[in-house]
């Protein structure tokens, strides 16, 4: 955020000193010198670039909003590291090795599928009986006339779940606010932030979100059973916490980046399964929204983990249909059956869902517009400490109390249906029918919406043959209400889901089109409610395929597929023309740096070579110990360039790229020798690949945990063992936007840019994700064109 770039918190302050003389910070393209020739190989590299001599250090989209705090971001390594040591490996690694590996992945999607299931199924039982315990005892002291009273325990009830909710996350897991889907999102882009799938930030997303629904906000918990799914599958792909004490040394195996992505992606299409039980949509979703890298593998692995939760949730819900389990009956997880509406539609019915399209993608515009001006307003304030922000969540949770329970005054009662299928009766636990302060054989239909669970809201809206149950006054007041609130509510210190108040809204205004459109039309209000709220999502998230998919799961009704994809089509061309999806606005707001799937037009006018940041710092092959510790103490980068020079080779050649962590691993082994030859054989005995496994989201090694005596700092050290023979490397003449797409589509931390003639040092600089940020580029050129 330009705004939030001057308000760093003192807590980080160490880490952006560090980040302004390192470079590039922690995800840098970090290079080193060779001791004596460290400064005349950077002062020669820097003079072949004549054009561009000065020097430029990369500041930009090197901190985020991670909760309220501005946080240092790293990127993720997932390019297969081919050094000697992974090599020598790969090739005595037996078949029962490889077995195990790949049954250890089977059970590991396994797992995160059981998991996530009896997750998601525990989050709609708790809502169910919570929410629903608050209501019943609203409705019981309505009932008997003490109006008053009522307000009492339900906006008490609501106020106390309210405030546990925001100090989960205020003292707990700050990273835990929102939907989270942003956050997995980037991190399955590359980037890499303190916190966000941390044991931590499970618990609080769980109960969290449980204590937030429970409390009448309008959220949803689908957004955040998505990062939790994604929590669950790194807890598991890591071998679980140091932190915490929760390790397993037979996971060893995926202690790297690129098997971890491929965990979290089958955990994020697993949260969509458990919240909208739609496995083939939690798939599609995963493809679609979340990943930035996919292959036909992970596509199978994802599938079997869907449907582990798909089994799971079937038969927790057959072992609670006979009533063990509370409140939590027919109802809870998000299930709207509309099959039995009749589905035959005309032209008038076409010209209505166009006309619900343009609205769904204008509506859902304006308020991913508004949710953006929101989320500036609420950092601000969640800045202030973490008892502001609760003071945030209590004043917001008494606005919606005030609005759910005061606005059902404003409308009228309702004669029941004669032939109504709905008992109309305030003891039913769920159901079409509140009667709130009406008599006997009345009802409120404002209260049916206002004073129900969010889901139950949708359900009602959703209901077929129920034509005019709601009136048109009822309808623009609830839309709006919800709209508001939706909006206000989104930004606030405590797990918050966008889809329940996109469809809520959405299903608001497609019921109003059904009865602008009743005398006319041939299809059901119910289905207009349904199609109004893919009209909204479609706007609101852009997303296409994924959507339809998950709507049919949740409706159960095949022959509204047509209508469904072109209410689809329709809002996201008519939202695209106004700004982007509101995932991808919030991943800008926060200051991740993603890298998108097509590169901007202004990077075609630049070439690879205008971009690198300086100064470039490489290291011999077999180095002075010294040098190596100072170039770590002085830059906060995490890849060096290892360039081997006479006697080691005949003329200044590219050995490879040696990893930050790698170093530190070596040196505090302390294997070093006092001549300046190589020794990368008894390396090789000495270590294994999984020594140089890359920790967790638990504290790794820092240079701060080693000590060194005097006599160390002349010793020499061989690199070559764990240096990456074969990094990839463009020439410093190609385009910069082919450079960002080959950048993304390889999952690249570092891209080495090398010299088109010879006669040079053997690489110009090291590109990585935030050379390619717009913040970097367009600072280094503000005159460039920008737009075609």
């Amino acid at each position: 955020l330009e705004e939030m770039d001057n308000h760093e918190d003192d807590d980080h302050n160490d880490e952006v000193d560090d980040v302004e003389n390192g470079g590039d910070g922690g995800d840098g393209d970090g290079m080193t010198g060779d001791g004596h020739s460290w400064s005349e190989v950077a002062e020669k590299s820097m003079s072949m670039r004549k054009p561009l001599l000065r020097r430029r250090t990369n500041m930009t989209s090197q901190i985020a909003v991670i909760g309220s705090n501005l946080c240092p971001i790293e990127s993720l390594d997932y390019e297969i590291i081919e050094n000697e040591l992974f090599k020598q490996d790969w090739r005595s690694r037996k078949k029962v090795q490889i077995f195990q590996y790949v049954f250890l992945k089977w059970a590991l999607v396994l797992l995160i599928g059981l998991s996530t299931g009896v997750v998601g199924f525990f989050n709609n039982i708790a809502v169910e009986n919570i929410a629903g315990f608050k209501l019943l005892l609203t409705s019981d002291l309505m009932s008997d006339g003490k109006y008053f009273k009522a307000f009492l325990v339900y906006a008490g009830c609501n106020i106390v779940l309210a405030a546990i909710a925001g100090a989960l996350c205020a003292f707990i897991a700050p990273a835990a606010a929102g939907s989270g889907i942003p956050e997995v999102k980037a991190y399955l882009n590359g980037v890499d932030a303190p916190s966000i799938l941390a044991p931590s930030t499970l618990f609080v997303k769980i109960f969290g979100s449980v204590f937030g629904v429970s409390a009448g906000f309008v959220i949803g918990k689908e957004g955040p059973m998505v990062h939790t799914g994604a929590c669950i599958a790194n807890l598991l792909g890591q071998g679980g916490s140091r932190k915490y004490h929760l390790t397993w040394t037979w996971l060893r195996y995926f202690k790297n980046d690129r098997d971890r992505r491929d965990l979290i992606t089958c955990g994020a299409a697993a949260g969509v399964a458990a919240a909208f039980r739609a496995p083939v949509g939690g798939v599609l979703f995963a493809l679609e929204e979340a990943a930035s890298w996919w292959r036909s593998a992970l596509l199978w692995r994802a599938f079997f983990t869907t449907a582990i939760v798909a089994i799971i949730l079937r038969a927790l819900i057959e072992f609670c249909s006979s009533g063990k389990c509370g409140l939590f009956g027919k109802g809870g997880l998000i299930m709207y059956d509309v099959s039995s509406a009749a589905t035959s539609y005309g032209s008038a019915d076409v010209l209505a869902v166009l006309l619900l399209g343009a609205l769904g993608g204008f509506l859902g515009s304006l308020y991913n517009y508004l949710i953006d001006k929101g989320l500036r307003i609420y950092n601000f304030i969640n800045e202030k400490g973490p008892y502001i922000k609760i003071l945030a969540v209590v004043f917001i949770a008494i606005l919606s109390t005030a609005c759910s329970f005061g606005l059902p005054w404003l409308a009228k009662c309702s004669v029941c249906p004669s032939n109504g299928t709905e008992e109309c009766s305030t003891d039913s636990e769920s159901g079409n029918y509140k009667s709130f302060q009406c008599g006997s054989g009345y009802y409120n239909d404002l209260a049916s919406l206002f004073l129900n669970t969010n889901d139950d809201a949708i359900r009602n809206l959703f209901s077929t043959s129920t034509g005019r149950e709601f009136r048109i006054s009822s309808l623009f007041i609830f839309f709006f209400t919800i709209y508001f609130l939706g909006i206000i509510t989104y930004g606030i210190a405590i797990p918050a889901g966008l889809f329940i108040p996109v469809i809520l809204a959405g299903a608001t205004y497609g019921r109003l089109v059904g009865r602008l459109f009743s005398t006319i039309s041939t299809l059901d209000t119910g289905l207009y409610a349904l199609l109004g709220a893919a009209s909204m999502l479609g706007g609101t998230m852009r997303m296409t395929v994924s959507l339809c998919v998950i709507i049919l799961e949740l409706t159960n009704d095949l022959l509204l597929l047509p209508l469904v994809m072109l209410v689809l089509l329709i809002s996201k061309t008519v939202a695209d023309c106004f700004n982007k999806g509101v995932y991808d606005q919030i991943v800008r707001l926060k200051g991740l740096p993603f890298m998108e799937a097509h590169a901007e037009h202004y990077m075609r006018q630049l070439v690879a070579g205008d971009v690198v940041s300086g100064p470039l710092i490489s290291f011999s092959g077999v180095e002075k110990v010294g040098n190596i510790v100072h170039a770590l103490q002085s830059t906060g980068h995490n890849g060096f360039p290892v360039i081997d020079e006479p006697p080691f080779s005949e003329a200044p050649e590219l050995c490879g790229l040696v990893l930050r962590y790698h170093l530190l691993v070596l040196l505090q082994a302390k294997y070093f020798s006092a001549e300046r030859v190589r020794t990368g054989a008894e390396i090789l005995k000495r270590f294994s690949p999984f020594d140089f496994a890359k920790p967790g989201s638990g504290k790794g090694l820092k240079l701060e945990d080693l000590s060194f005596e005097p006599e160390d700092m002349e010793m020499y050290i061989d690199l070559h063992p764990i240096t990456n023979a074969s990094p990839y490397a463009v020439v410093e003449t190609m385009s910069l936007a082919k450079a960002a797409i080959l950048f993304r589509e390889l999952g690249l931390r570092h891209m080495c840019v090398v010299p088109k003639s010879q006669g040079r040092p053997p690489i110009v600089g090291i590109l990585t994700r935030h050379d390619f940020m717009p913040e970097h580029i367009l600072g280094l050129y503000p005159n460039i064109k920008r737009h075609r």
